[in-house]
């Protein structure tokens, strides 16, 4: 049983993972919130921890866990990891893509798969052989909402909807419709591609909008644990039998 913090762009998500199951997930607004001694009460067979972040500083955080008494790993891009790396600039590599890579290979058993994470960015990464390959980024749906209300002055502002359309009769059905059928087009295209360059590739959906878009994308397989949560708690327990100044 390990905790789990993974400090994102706008939210600080913090989970207790056992094997490939996910007990408990949070997310909190800023690391001032996370009460570190209400998890351990709730959990006291927590003995160690691994903190990751695409942005802010890991320091802080790490060094609450570590007063609270647990053995802590701060995921840097010298992190030694259980798959390979092909990334040309891995220090430039978000670690929760890294991380869901691991997890689609060591926890699901995917060694050829194609991952998307459906987030305030949507992440297209390619694993072959069990090696992290790379991937493409584009703007995540909430975000396509946002831009077309804040960068016009009369769009306004729309929400997912399960209803499918071939097209909107409104400028809400349009916008709405638009952008959902939008993502799916890409990500379609991205299959197609990489499909006619290796036919054994899985497809993987992650990430809190993956919900909307299982059933509008046909074989693609919804990891129900977190794969970033099942990663990062993968490349703890790699670590953890590694006995030196990592931690």
């Amino acid at each position: 049983m390990n905790l789990v913090v993974d400090i994102g762009n706008t939210l600080i998500k913090v989970a207790v993972v056992e094997g490939a199951d996910v007990l408990l997930s949070q997310a909190f607004a800023s690391a001032d919130e996370m009460s570190i001694e209400a998890l351990l009460e709730q959990y006291p067979a927590l003995r160690q921890a691994i903190v990751a972040s695409t942005g802010e500083p890991t320091s802080e955080v790490a060094g609450r866990l570590r007063r609270a008494g647990l053995r802590v790993l701060e995921m840097t891009s010298l992190t030694p990891t259980p798959i390979g790396n092909d990334y040309h600039t891995p220090a430039t590599l978000g670690v929760d893509r890294l991380a869901a890579a691991v997890a689609a290979v060591e926890v699901m058993g995917c060694r050829d798969c194609v991952i998307v994470d459906f987030g305030t960015a949507i992440t297209i990464d390619l694993v072959e052989d069990g090696v992290f390959r790379g991937g493409n980024i584009s703007p995540g749906m909430t975000t396509r909402f946002r831009a077309l209300h804040d960068y016009t002055r009369r769009l306004p502002e729309c929400e997912p909807t399960d209803e499918i359309l071939t097209v909107g009769r409104s400028t809400r059905e349009a916008i709405e419709q638009g952008v959902m059928q939008g993502v799916v087009n890409e990500i379609e295209g991205y299959i197609q591609r990489f499909m006619h360059l290796n036919a054994k590739l899985s497809l993987i959906f992650t990430g809190g909008d993956a919900k909307y878009f299982v059933k509008r994308i046909k074989n693609a397989k919804f990891a129900k644990c977190n794969l970033v949560f099942c990663g990062l708690n993968r490349i703890l327990e790699y670590n953890a039998s590694i006995e030196d100044e990592r931690f």
